[in-house]
């Protein structure tokens, strides 16, 4: 299991890499060390370790993490089920003729590609899905609507879904870990491409060398710009891995096709390593397998809609309130995050005016603000109406947000999060959080997925019905009919 010294240190953005992205361009991936040529290329050792992974070699922990962030996800997209964004998608991926994989919500069914596309579109809305925290974070619950769809497609079993989720959350996390690409401008969901195209790859029963081809196939042309995560953020913030699921996906398709990708694709002269994320060493060794703990294991599961950054920031705001009292008597606020948690969701201007969504949800001051007015944070937070609230508004420009360099030190289990409140007075009132319920070392129980879902679907299924939707996906592991499973969720 990651040591949660090293777990914190990726969190607060302190690893130092080897090469900044000023020189690794001056050491090109070109020039391998004298053992690298005798390495097989990354792409066929991800390919070879897909292609071996099975059932019986996943340990009953990784089993049983797989079907909670497969509920806690589902949950998620139930919740967004009827969001303008999520109802676009779903749209456009049904407006072709009838697939073969089932549009979550829905008893209507799509191609694999386009199925994985408006799922992951939904499952993602809120951004209450989960999260690994890295260099930088992902959520690799976005790839499981790839499995879903696939796996349906191709008349997968239970178990082969499970071990292909599994798989998916490997790769992506074990590519966070090996490099960065965000300061380099990149986005995040460039670990999807292989995550997914392996995953889907195996479900569709392709040798490794065909998932070599798909690996290649995802990433060549489908690079996404980290510009989706700057400035005011548009609706693709949450669209850009569900388009990543859907490449990749169609990757896989070609490569089952017969079509080959360009290779070595992450170690050629204008590969993945010498034009996106500089040169990096990749032990897929040490990747989950008997004795070795999966990634999944490592994941957050989000209590909150918002950054993961701004987890701890709502425990602390809403501590900071409590004793404050009366919200008037504050002259000041003062937000102070990790690195990451400043340059993501702290300095641009645009997280004090916020005017959708996707901005809101990533921004420290509207955070802080709306959970020390409303005592939480929930899925209707950002509402217009919400959004343009005078007073909240007003409150927004008491609040500054800077970067505490001692974050960077291992302190808890999430991105820590101080506020301090200057009141009128003079008088300073400070909370700190460090750790949250869904962490690592602290991982959501059954029951609190269980209530987690319960709140995400509301009243819109009777509580019985409910109760065995809940039932059987805990039993997945036995279930014998995937598509009858997935129509359950028909709203």
């Amino acid at each position: 299991m990651i040591e949660r010294r090293h777990f914190l240190q990726l969190i607060a953005g302190a690893v130092v890499l080897p090469l900044t992205p000023q020189n690794a361009s001056a050491q090109s991936a070109t020039k391998p060390s004298p053992s690298a040529s005798s390495v097989r290329p990354l792409a066929e050792r991800l390919a070879a370790y897909a292609h071996e992974l099975r059932y019986d070699r996943l340990d009953p922990t990784t089993i049983e993490r797989v079907k909670a962030h497969l509920i806690d996800t589902l949950g998620c997209g139930i919740a967004a089920f009827d969001e303008r964004p999520v109802r676009a998608c779903r749209e456009i991926a049904l407006a072709p003729s009838a697939g073969t994989s089932t549009i979550v919500g829905t008893s209507k069914s799509a191609t694999p590609d386009l199925a994985a596309f408006a799922n992951a579109v939904a499952f993602r809305y809120y951004d209450l899905n989960d999260v690994y925290v890295g260099r930088p974070s992902t959520h690799p619950s976005d790839n499981i609507a790839a499995c879903l769809a696939v796996a349906e497609a191709e008349g997968a079993s239970a178990k082969d879904l499970i071990t292909s989720i599994a798989l998916a959350y490997e790769i992506n996390c074990r590519l966070v870990d090996a490099f960065d690409l965000s300061d380099r401008g990149w986005d995040a969901t460039v670990y999807s491409l292989p995550a997914v195209a392996l995953a889907a790859g195996t479900l569709m029963k392709l040798p490794a060398d065909k998932l070599a081809h798909a690996v290649a196939l995802a990433l060549n042309d489908h690079i996404p710009l980290g510009q989706t995560r700057s400035g005011t953020l548009s609706d693709w913030k949450g669209l850009a891995d569900a388009e990543a699921a859907r490449n990749a996906v169609f990757a896989a398709m070609l490569a089952r096709g017969g079509i080959s990708g360009p290779e070595p694709i992450f170690e050629g002269k204008k590969g993945v390593f010498a034009l996106v994320t500089g040169p990096a060493q990749v032990d897929v060794e040490a990747f989950g397998r008997p004795g070795v703990p999966f990634r999944i294991q490592q994941c957050g599961m989000k209590a909150y809609p918002v950054v993961v950054y701004g987890q701890t920031t709502v425990r602390a705001a809403v501590e900071v309130a409590k004793q404050a009292g009366d919200l008037a008597r504050i002259a000041a606020i003062e937000i102070a995050t990790t690195k990451r948690g400043y340059q993501q969701a702290g300095s641009d201007p645009e997280k004090w005016t916020p005017t959708s969504k996707d901005t809101a949800d990533h921004s420290l001051p509207y955070i802080a603000a709306r959970a020390m007015f409303d005592g939480d944070i929930a899925n209707d937070s950002f509402a217009p109406e919400k959004l343009a609230d005078p007073a909240i508004l007003a409150f927004m420009q008491k609040i500054t947000v800077k970067e505490d360099p001692e974050f960077a030190k291992p302190r808890g289990n999430a991105p820590s999060t101080r506020i301090t409140a200057t009141l009128t007075d003079g008088k300073r009132v400070t909370h700190q959080v460090d750790d949250i319920a869904g962490f690592p070392g602290k991982p959501m129980t059954r029951a609190d997925i269980d209530a987690k879902f319960r709140n995400n679907v509301g009243k819109r299924w009777p509580q019985a019905r409910t109760d065995g939707i809940l039932r059987a996906f805990w039993q997945l592991e036995g279930a014998a009919d995937l598509p009858s499973l997935l129509r359950t969720l028909s709203i």
